[in-house]
């Protein structure tokens, strides 16, 4: 945020409303279901690799039992949830969110949001991490010494104007220092 106000950035704090935002998440399931209902239907969702329990192919065999009713009330709430999203662009160009996680990447998801997740830096990480719950057939790997990584962050723009979001990612990694940083080989 130090940054942001070095580049004249006028910063100011957006709430969002304390919604189910997590309910959103049966229309991508139903969604994602139907599109890969051939899977489903000739018995190959078995053949994917991952089968924990929240891994797609679980998701995808759960979601034919989401009820009409589940649903039509998930894409009512998208549809507020737009709304709001809608009403916050009034009084912001962009909002600055943590990358990937929290409630914002599900809400632009479903509302369409742009966003664009870039590098705010870099951290030393021993261990890799993932969002699916732990396979204790196939641990994730440690690193030692531990491997550098980016640390990034994300930035949501309105509907429709990529264009700043752009120009604000770029003028945010030069003023980070990590513009020019690339990895060996590119």
């Amino acid at each position: 945020m130090e940054k942001m106000r070095a580049l004249k950035m006028e910063l100011r704090a957006v709430t969002l409303p304390d919604w189910p935002y997590s309910s959103l998440m049966l229309v991508l399931f139903a969604e994602g279901a139907a599109s890969f209902e051939a899977l489903a239907l000739d018995h190959t969702l078995g053949t994917l690799k991952a089968q924990v329990k929240d891994a797609w192919p679980n998701l995808f065999r759960q979601a034919r039992f989401i009820s009409a009713v589940d649903f039509v009330q998930a894409d009512r709430l998208r549809r507020k949830v737009a709304l709001e999203m809608a009403r916050i662009f009034r009084d912001v160009d962009v909002l600055l969110v943590p990358s990937l996680r929290d409630e914002q990447l599900t809400i632009t998801n479903f509302t369409g949001h742009p966003s664009l997740t870039l590098r705010a830096g870099f951290v030393e990480v021993s261990e890799a991490r993932s969002d699916w719950a732990p396979d204790p057939a196939n641990p994730l790997p440690k690193f030692n010494p531990a491997h550098r990584v980016p640390h990034g962050i994300t930035i949501v723009g309105r509907l429709f104007d990529d264009g700043l979001l752009g120009q604000v990612g770029v003028a945010l990694e030069r003023a980070f220092g990590v513009a020019a940083e690339k990895p060996a080989g590119f």
